[in-house]
């Protein structure tokens, strides 16, 4: 209203404009730094008619509010984009965050990558100097030619002290997305084992001197060293046991996985919205946020894993694996791996051959 009604338009009008607006987007989004076009009438001694509204929502999406006989329309209008599949690969040396940052990816799609490997790569401890990353990815351009978007990342390998580890985006016919080997097991375990993302661990699983307590007593998780309030991440599906303080751990959340598995989760600053005994959730999905709550010197996330109703070492424990495809959908994953193959060969093949006339 503001911004409106400093460009001259009139407090009536600018807000009916508004309220238009609100039917198709909450003026509330709007961030400080949006550019919004105003088209002007100007009225012989009469303050300005706004004629229309226009901004960016996203690179692909506008929002107008235009004016009519009976009053303000609001609608979107759909910019088009182009996809295109690219190729990037590269050496790690230090990590492959580094690595992938000078490979030129973009964050979203080397946070996607880490994410899909995270199942089987314990980034702090298998990564080594010389392994070595190659992905196919899709990326969205607009009229210009421009980048303005990352897309999914369609074939993902990382080689791993010589062991190679070949990954294909699939969608199966129930509509799950998830990633597969070329023997159609997926990479996805039935519980994570880092349920937070960008943390390290400050505190393994074993005995230790209790920071606070000041004797040596065994310490039944592993800590993640984070900032207060980042997200933590449910490890599985499953069904919320426990939501509530808990003396020591402080603001505590145990999930149910299945008749063996359990997770756990301490010293939370709060919970995320919706989460109490008996919700179920999904892996993957935020449950809470990281905290001091309880015995604690500062921001960190405790983490248990329970098998059988005995506390085990979440980094050595052997995860249940996740879904194998047979039969007809397995066939169907084969298919289009190939055809994944085809288009990863038509993109590296050339700049192959390129950098051999350039050596």
């Amino acid at each position: 209203m503001a911004l409106l009604t400093e460009a001259g338009v009139p407090a009536a009008d600018a807000a009916r404009a508004i309220r238009a607006m609100a039917k198709i987007y909450k003026p509330r989004r709007i961030k400080p730094g949006q550019r919004i076009l105003l088209t002007l009438q100007p009225q012989t001694q009469k303050a300005p008619q706004l004629l229309s509204l226009t901004f960016s929502e996203s690179v692909e999406r506008d929002v107008a509010v235009r004016r009519t006989k009976s009053g303000y329309r609001a609608e979107t209008v759909m910019r088009p984009l182009h996809r295109r599949s690219t190729h990037a690969a590269g050496r790690i040396d230090s990590s492959l965050y580094v690595a992938g940052i000078d490979a030129g990816l973009p964050q979203s799609t080397l946070a996607e990558l880490i994410q899909i490997f995270s199942f089987d790569v314990d980034f702090q401890r298998d990564i080594r100097r010389g392994d070595t990353f190659d992905l196919l990815f899709d990326e969205y351009s607009d009229e210009s030619g421009r980048v303005v978007k990352p897309g999914d990342i369609l074939l993902a390998q990382m080689v791993l002290s010589g062991k190679r580890i070949r990954l294909y985006r699939y969608e199966t016919r129930d509509g799950r997305v998830d990633y597969y080997d070329a023997k159609g097991k997926s990479v996805r375990k039935a519980l994570l084992r880092t349920p937070i993302d960008g943390a390290r661990i400050s505190s393994n699983f074993g005995m230790r001197r209790h920071p606070i307590l000041g004797y040596t007593k065994m310490h039944k998780g592993l800590d993640f060293a984070a900032r207060r309030g980042t997200p933590i991440y449910a490890a599985g599906d499953g069904v919320v046991e426990y939501a509530g303080r808990n003396g020591g751990y402080g603001k505590y959340v145990r999930i149910r996985h299945n008749g063996t598995y359990k997770t756990a989760y301490a010293h939370m600053h709060r919970y995320s919205r919706g989460i109490r005994k008996g919700r179920r959730v999904r892996q993957g999905q935020v449950i809470g946020y990281v905290g001091s709550t309880g015995r604690s010197t500062g921001p960190h996330l405790h983490y248990e894993v329970h098998k059988s109703g005995r506390q085990v070492n979440p980094r050595s424990v052997k995860l249940p694996s996740g879904r194998k495809l047979k039969g007809r959908e397995l066939a169907a994953l084969k298919a289009h791996a190939a055809l994944l193959e085809d288009r990863y060969a038509a993109l590296v093949r050339p700049q192959q051959v390129a950098e051999r006339r350039t050596n």
